[in-house]
């Protein structure tokens, strides 16, 4: 009995030792295929260069989605004329859309895009922090056509988790905007 004791008193003593195991650090990894691009093909003022990971929904008067559904992401497009001098009114509109989300965003890097052999000529918009949308753009001849994209998730914004999809899908509007082309 008295070994029994014995025996239980060390086991008790010898396992109130305090092991710390360090957890290594993590990150999320998600990996997206290496964009192929292929031509838009729509029936519209303009054309551009897609991924073909994106599928092309037409809307009335050539405004376009891209929706990306394993990202749950649409790069949403709209097509106007320039026309009575609204070119001031619809450059206006196009940065307002952009500052509205000052609110949430924390920072608004600007970049402009001049393609003068393609008469193209306009702004990228990448917006950081927990915004609705995490990149804008408008695109332009400054004489006939205006085109203006907004990404936007299907999630609630949380920019941690948004991302590595932002990134990628902000190079393919990068993409878009240097394939741009307007039919005359």
């Amino acid at each position: 009995m008295r070994s029994l004791l014995l025996l239980i008193a060390l086991i008790l003593f010898s396992s109130c030792e305090d092991t710390v195991v360090v957890k290594p650090s993590a990150a999320l990894r998600l990996e997206y295929p290496a964009p192929n691009y292929k031509d838009a093909g729509v029936a519209c003022p303009y054309t551009f260069d897609m991924n073909k990971q994106a599928s092309l929904v037409l809307k009335n008067n050539c405004w376009l989605n891209l929706e990306y559904p394993g990202m749950n992401a649409t790069i949403y497009l709209s097509y106007r004329e320039v026309k009575n001098n609204n070119l001031d009114s619809l450059l206006y509109d196009a940065q307002k859309l952009t500052y509205d989300h000052t609110i949430k965003a924390v920072d608004i890097p600007e970049k402009l895009f001049v393609n003068p052999d393609n008469k193209v000529y306009g702004m990228l918009y990448t917006i950081n922090g927990n915004a609705a949308t995490q990149a804008q753009f408008y695109a332009t001849d400054s004489v006939n056509h205006f085109v203006t994209g907004s990404l936007y998730f299907k999630s609630k914004p949380n920019f941690d988790s948004i991302y590595p999809a932002a990134v990628y899908l902000r190079n393919d509007i990068r993409h878009l905007m240097e394939t741009l082309t307007w039919k005359e």
